[in-house]
């Protein structure tokens, strides 16, 4: 088991057709949480998944499941997606009016609230609620479709946010989606990142059971080794 990190497989990267099969894929011991990209083709240029899915895999895996909203009209779709059986949601900070009144409508549903912040946004719009929150998301390619490369600046954006973290003395978890494969997790883990999403890094395989192991080993080799001279 990985010591001190998640693995959070996108379902976004799966078979459409056939959801809950391709989530027993991942269905192993490492694996606590399936990762939900919720998109509204306004926000983001394309349609996903809304809350039956959620639903469905709530029901039939036994998965925790992280659901990220890059949606327009998220307060009014909180109550839906937690009634719909998330774990987490995770909101945008340029999608939301009132960033803070969001955060709290989600905790206090009983469940964990996370930001989002895409690429071009500067990390300092965080200070105000990073003691409020349970997980901060720093999309590390422009939110939208799968199988994208990951900015390589981004890894100066989790070593901001990693910063920051120690700065206000918070307790959310950095988590990074977007690029995310065997060269670039450990990037993101020594730049401060703890929940990595992968998508086509892991359904993209017929072994989905051996990309994640090569995964977590791409990380924990390069621990071993002794290359972890943290940014942050």
């Amino acid at each position: 088991m990985p010591s001190d990190f998640k693995i959070l497989p996108s379902i976004l990267a799966a078979d459409a057709g056939k959801i809950i099969e391709e989530a027993r894929t991942v269905d192993i011991p490492e694996i606590e949480y399936l990762h939900i990209d919720v998109m509204d083709g306004h926000f983001v240029p394309n349609l996903t998944m809304g809350p039956q899915i959620v639903s469905s895999l709530k029901k039939h895996t036994r998965f925790k499941l992280d659901v990220h909203l890059m949606i327009t009209n998220a307060s009014e779709m909180i109550p839906v997606f937690v009634d719909a059986g998330a774990d987490i949601i995770t909101i945008h900070q340029e999608a939301v009016k009132h960033l803070d009144r969001e955060i709290n409508q989600i905790k206090d549903l009983g469940i964990k609230a996370g930001v989002s912040l895409n690429p071009a946004t500067h990390s300092d719009s965080l200070r105000w609620i990073i003691s409020d929150v349970d997980l901060i998301l720093v999309m590390s390619v422009n939110p939208g479709f799968g199988g994208q490369k990951y900015i390589p600046a981004m890894s100066d954006k989790l070593a901001m946010v990693a910063r920051m973290k120690q700065e206000y003395e918070a307790n959310f978890i950095l988590e990074v989606d977007g690029g995310i494969d065997i060269q670039t997790a450990f990037t993101a883990y020594r730049n401060g990142a703890r929940y990595f999403v992968a998508g086509s890094a892991i359904f993209s395989h017929q072994n989905r059971i051996q990309a994640i192991h090569d995964i977590i080993n791409s990380i924990e080799k390069q621990k071993s080794d002794g290359k972890t001279t943290f940014r942050v």
